[in-house]
């Protein structure tokens, strides 16, 4: 028996190249059976996925993480105007859209009308190292307050 006397089973998967974080419910019922619901990634997933980031900016509105096309985030639009909670609110794809204009700019992701892969390679790329500087800079500093520290 699991938790709430609802057994548990054991799920075997064939061996996955990706994965996805996807969004899981479980409704249990009073017989002890229940209903599961997983839903779409969330937003910020597939912005990222889309920015081709690991992660967002340290500092929103100082910084750009990342850049995705106008049609990227329409795509993703089209994908998440079909979770429950816009589905159940009615929501228009015009909203969803804005909603997800919203989620790129607090993750530093700028929106862009065209997007070129060349261009976007180098972005990258400088970023890269910029972050790479940036991290050593702060072991540095950290280093050196410590030695500081020991001084004293």
């Amino acid at each position: 028996g699991g938790c709430y006397g609802v057994a548990t089973a054991t799920i075997k998967r064939p061996q996955l190249r990706f994965f996805m974080i996807n969004c899981c419910s479980v409704f249990l019922q009073p017989d002890r059976t229940y209903d599961l619901k997983i839903g779409q990634p969330t937003v910020s997933y597939f912005l990222k996925q889309a920015a081709g980031i690991a992660k967002g900016a340290g500092k929103t509105g100082h910084e750009t993480a990342g850049m995705v096309s106008v049609k990227a985030v329409y795509e993703i639009a089209k994908v998440k105007g079909q979770d429950e909670c816009f589905k159940i609110r009615d929501t228009s794809l015009e909203t969803v859209v804005k909603t997800i204009i919203g989620s790129a700019r607090s993750l530093g992701i700028q929106v862009v009308n065209d997007l070129s892969a060349d261009e976007y390679k180098v972005f990258l790329e400088q970023r890269e190292e910029k972050l790479k500087a940036d991290a050593a800079a702060a072991a540095a500093a950290a280093a050196a307050e410590a030695t500081a520290g020991k001084r004293k």
